[in-house]
C-alpha cells in the first residue's frame, strides 16, 4: 500500500506538470484487495486518475479470482479503466530462458492466459460496464481464439465451469493495444478485436516497443484514414473516459481561432 501510494502520488505530480499530455493509471496492492479498493477510491477522487494498470496475474491468483471482485466492482462504479500488462514469465533458468523467450513467447502467453481468465471467469458479465485493455495486441489470444473457443465447446467440464458463454462471443467487449510489429498482424488483430477496440500501444521506452510510436499504424496501407484516427487516439479517448475533456479542448480551440 505504501509503495502504491508513493508511485501514484509521483504520477500525479507528473500529470500536474503536463496536464495536457498525461493521464494517470494507478498501481494497486492487489494481493490485499481491501487495501486496493481503498487506494482505488483515493486515486479516482483525489488524484483524478482514469484507470489502473495491473499484471496478468496476482501472485498465484489468475484474474478471475473471486477475491478481486471488490476491486472490479469499485473500478466499475468509479468508471475507471483497467490496462493489463504481462509479467512474471519463467526466467528462473528453465528451458525458455534462452533466446529471450520469456519476453518473446512468455509475455504473449501470459496475456492470453489473462484474457482467458477474464472471459471464462465470467468477469465481463459480472461487471458489464468494466473496461479492460490488454497489452501487446492481446498477446497470443487473437491468433488462438479459434482453438480456445473450440476447447470451450468440446471440454465444457474444464473450460465452461464458470461461464457458459463462448469466448468468441465476447469479442468486441474488450480492448487491446496495437503493438504487434507487423502490418498484416495489425490488420488481422483489428478484424478480430474490432475497429473501435484497438488502441495505439508504444511499450515506450523498452526495446520491444516501437521506435516511433504509431508508425506501424500510420504507414499501414490496408487502413483508411478514419480507422487510423480511431487507433491513434479516438479509441483510447473512449477507453479512458476522456470524451468530455476532448470536447472541451476542441471547443476552446474553436473559440481561440474565432
Amino acid at each position: 500500500m505504501e509503495t502504491s501510494k508513493f508511485l501514484n502520488d509521483d504520477i500525479a505530480v507528473r500529470i500536474a506538470q503536463h496536464p495536457d499530455r498525461f493521464v494517470g493509471l494507478a498501481t494497486l496492492p492487489l494481493q490485499a484487495p481491501l487495501l486496493a479498493v481503498e487506494e482505488l477510491k483515493r486515486v479516482a477522487v483525489d488524484l483524478k486518475f482514469s484507470g489502473i494498470q495491473i499484471g496478468s496475474h496476482v501472485n498465484q491468483w489468475n484474474l478471475d479470482e473471486p477475491a478481486l471482485h471488490p476491486v472490479y466492482k469499485t473500478a466499475e462504479d468509479l468508471g475507471l479503466a483497467i490496462f493489463v500488462h504481462p509479467w512474471d514469465m519463467d526466467t528462473a533458468g528453465g528451458r525458455l530462458v534462452k533466446y529471450w523467450m520469456p519476453w518473446l513467447v512468455g509475455m504473449p502467453s501470459e496475456t492470453a492466459a489473462a484474457i482467458c481468465s477474464i472471459l471464462m471467469g465470467n468477469i465481463l458479465d459480472l461487471f458489464p460496464r468494466l473496461k479492460f485493455c490488454f497489452a501487446h495486441g492481446g498477446g497470443a489470444f487473437p491468433f488462438t481464439v479459434g482453438r480456445i473457443t473450440h476447447g470451450h465447446q468440446v471440454r465444457p467440464d474444464l473450460c465452461a465451469t464458470n461461464c457458459k458463454v463462448s469466448p468468441q462471443d465476447y469479442l468486441g467487449r474488450f480492448y487491446t493495444d496495437s503493438l504487434v510489429h507487423d502490418a498484416k498482424a495489425l490488420d488481422y488483430l483489428i478484424s478480430v478485436i474490432g475497429e473501435d477496440k484497438v488502441i495505439l500501444g508504444s511499450d515506450y521506452p523498452f526495446p520491444l516497443g516501437e521506435s516511433h510510436p504509431g508508425q506501424l499504424t500510420e504507414e499501414a496501407k490496408l487502413l483508411g484514414s478514419d480507422l487510423k484516427e480511431r487507433i491513434l487516439w479516438r479509441n483510447a479517448v473512449e477507453f479512458l473516459g476522456l470524451d468530455r475533456v476532448v470536447q472541451q479542448q476542441q471547443q476552446q480551440a474553436r473559440l481561440a481561432s474565432a
